[in-house]
């Protein structure tokens, strides 16, 4: 059974993956001052750090309208389910859009399948699941069968997020400039995650890149035991050497059974600011 896998600008789909499952994306809107752009159509990184430098300003991030996901939706054939996996709602409108487009499009044509899932998290936490899902596709699941397995692999989801600079926290005013500088001075670093209802959360604030790193990599072994069988992605924001070192330290401490490493896109490159890393795997049942 053909299944259309379907995303939007705040998820971060490695290459191969994307190669793999030719996933429909959805793009996510970048306001700057002078000028509007599409996540991965009008912006893409090379343009997006330039567009920084020129302007000293982070541009505003607006999720795609409901209008747009129900032309994504109407291009995909009548007769071909889709799994819509949208950034979490605890970050922004997108799945309340998704979720509108779908309704919309089914107004018209009553007998299309269309499903939209609230991921709870963003980045390669979407590709982990868009990964379970090809695999799960080869397994020749059913399409309802999919959905439910993909609804419980959310609920396992670990999104974790780790800051080399807050510069952009500060430049986006998410971070009081008096605190941001006295954390740079002390050289601070932030240790996040995504929790329950996909909001983002502080969760530690070590001194010092390397020790910063070393708890890192220490905190996935606090959340799954049994690393053979899963897979780890990984993102990066402008810094793929820091991120390959990360990853390889990762691999050496637990044997994942393969790892996914790609950049992350405008959206997240704007809260992360550059030498940021993300990291999702799916911790252990309870």
């Amino acid at each position: 059974m053909d299944i259309q896998l379907m995303t939007d600008g705040g998820a971060d789909i490695p290459q191969r993956l994307q190669d793999e499952l030719d996933i429909s994306i959805v793009p996510l809107y970048l306001h700057f001052e002078d000028a509007q752009f599409k996540t991965g159509l009008t912006m893409d990184l090379q343009r997006y750090y330039r567009k920084i430098k020129e302007t000293n300003t982070l541009p505003s991030s607006a999720a795609p309208s409901p209008n747009d996901f129900y032309e994504a939706y109407k291009q995909i054939d009548p007769g071909t389910p889709i799994l819509m996996l949208s950034l979490s709602k605890g970050l922004s409108s997108t799945y309340e859009n998704a979720v509108a487009g779908k309704n919309m499009l089914l107004q018209e044509e009553p007998d299309r399948t269309i499903k939209v899932i609230n991921t709870k998290t963003a980045s390669c936490g979407i590709a982990l699941l868009m990964h379970e899902a090809s695999v799960k596709i080869r397994e020749n699941y059913s399409f309802e069968e999919l959905v439910n397995h993909i609804k419980e692999r959310v609920e396992q989801t670990t999104s974790l997020f780790i800051l080399k600079t807050l510069e952009n926290l500060i430049l986006g005013g998410r971070l009081d400039k008096f605190k941001g500088t006295l954390a740079k001075t002390l050289n601070i670093k932030l240790l996040m995650r995504g929790n329950e209802e996909g909001a983002i959360e502080v969760t530690e604030k070590v001194r010092g890149d390397k020790k910063s790193i070393r708890r890192f990599v220490e905190q996935i072994g606090e959340y799954t035991k049994n690393m053979e069988d899963k897979v780890i992605t990984m993102t990066h924001c402008n810094d793929e050497s820091r991120a390959k070192k990360v990853l390889s330290e990762i691999r050496e401490k637990y044997p994942f059974k393969d790892a996914f490493l790609s950049e992350t896109g405008p959206l997240i490159s704007n809260y992360g600011g550059e030498g940021a890393l993300v990291i999702a795997f799916f911790r252990d049942k309870p």
